[in-house]
């Protein structure tokens, strides 16, 4: 076939942009247009052999696609017919028998990556089956390409709250969703890097812009724990809504651990004091009464006071002074020698008694010292002793006599 028999005047159907299409003007002034290799073109199917299957392409001719250009995926290559409209994509323009070289597999490349860009543009929400599933999420199928549902895309109904972050746990959880249907949203459609990552989070995001948009900050809600983390307590509440109360909007004291102020089920009220996207921030401790607003009612620089101590750290120790009150006691002030390690001083859970060298109530601050008491009980103790006046009695008494006259 020559170059000019594969020139026409009505050119096919393309799918996607074409790479490259050159301009002629024909005998009569007319415009035509070549086949240029990667140009996606339609045919119909004429004949269909084991490794080659013949293509009809009206005003071109003749086309022939083979061996590893055939699908990749045998089952679409099975279910062909003679006469079905098909798209190939031109690998040469001609070949030794005078045939286009075609290619189903780059075509349908093409094709399909095309297809989930527009999802992408359009933010069209899929139905997806859940094939698989990993510790870092989801794997999906999309127009026969697989994709990847993040745990972080993840919806707060599906999202594993597992406490500390166990890896395992996490997984287990993802397993029980294989074979189940999300509504997803393409995120990212790389056709080179044949990269396709999906979000349930994302599908869900006009509902609740409009969830969110009926909630203040300010506003008290009332909810259900569902999961309690190392960082915090996750809450769900009217509307399918759920927000974090981070670890420090629990309780006015210090927590450790958010297990000892609440478990999964409990019913508590909190107060919503940030909505950041798609984020709800939760507060449990400020619809309570501050008590550091009174806390200098209750306790003075330079007062002795007794108090727990509940937790070593590098720069000193936590203690307990009441129920709503902790103090810090800084490693400096631990002992009156320098020491390294706060266990050098004290013990975890047992008690002692600290002096007050600082109050910070606006800081939620109470500064404590045992140097500053052992500073204090060295100083009395080498304090000289006072002197006692002489008594009548006693000058009776002296053995000293008088001078003779």
């Amino acid at each position: 076939m020559t170059e000019e028999q594969t020139a026409v005047t009505d050119v096919p159907q393309h799918v996607g942009p074409a790479k490259t299409m050159t301009d002629l003007v024909g005998a009569k002034g007319q415009t035509v247009k070549l086949m240029q290799p990667g140009d996606v073109v339609e045919g119909n199917i004429l004949s269909k052999g084991k490794n080659e299957v013949y293509i009809d392409i009206p005003g071109y001719g003749l086309g022939v696609v083979r061996g590893r250009e055939l699908y990749d995926d045998e089952r679409v290559l099975s279910q062909m017919q003679l006469g079905d409209p098909v798209f190939a994509l031109v690998v040469e323009q001609e070949n030794k028998d005078g045939n286009v070289e075609l290619s189903f597999r780059k075509a349908g490349h093409e094709r399909v990556w095309s297809g989930l860009k527009e999802l992408l543009d359009k933010k069209e929400l899929i139905q997806s089956k859940i094939l698989e599933a990993n510790k870092g999420g989801l794997m999906v199928e999309i127009n026969n390409v697989l994709g990847f549902l993040p745990v972080s895309q993840l919806s707060t109904l599906h999202y594993p709250r597992v406490e500390e972050g166990d890896k395992n746990k996490i997984l287990s959880i993802l397993q029980g969703y294989v074979g189940q249907m999300f509504t997803v949203r393409v995120i990212t459609a790389d056709a080179e890097e044949e990269k396709l990552i999906v979000s349930e989070k994302a599908a869900q995001e006009e509902e609740l812009k409009g969830k969110l948009s009926k909630l203040a900050v300010g506003q008290s809600v009332e909810g259900t724990v569902t999961g309690v983390v190392d960082f915090g307590v996750f809450v769900k509440f009217s509307d399918d809504l759920e927000g974090l109360v981070h670890i420090s909007e629990l309780a006015w004291q210090r927590i450790d651990d958010p297990k000892n102020i609440v478990k999964v089920g409990d019913k508590v009220k909190a107060q919503v004091i940030s909505l950041e996207n798609d984020r709800i921030s939760l507060s449990m401790k400020r619809l309570t009464r501050d008590p550091w607003v009174d806390v200098v009612k209750k306790y003075q620089v330079g007062q002795s006071v007794k108090g727990r101590v509940t937790k070593l750290m590098a720069f000193g120790a936590f203690v307990e002074l009441d129920n709503d009150i902790h103090g810090l006691a800084p490693l400096g002030e631990l002992s009156d020698h320098e020491i390294s390690d706060p266990k050098e001083a004290v013990t975890e859970g047992e008690e002692y008694t600290f002096k007050i060298i600082s109050i910070e109530p606006e800081n939620h601050r109470l500064g404590l010292s045992l140097k500053a008491l052992h500073e204090e009980k060295n100083k009395d103790a080498s304090a000289p002793a006072p002197e006692v006046p002489a008594t009548p009695e006693a000058s009776e008494q002296s053995p000293i006599s008088e001078p003779q006259k």
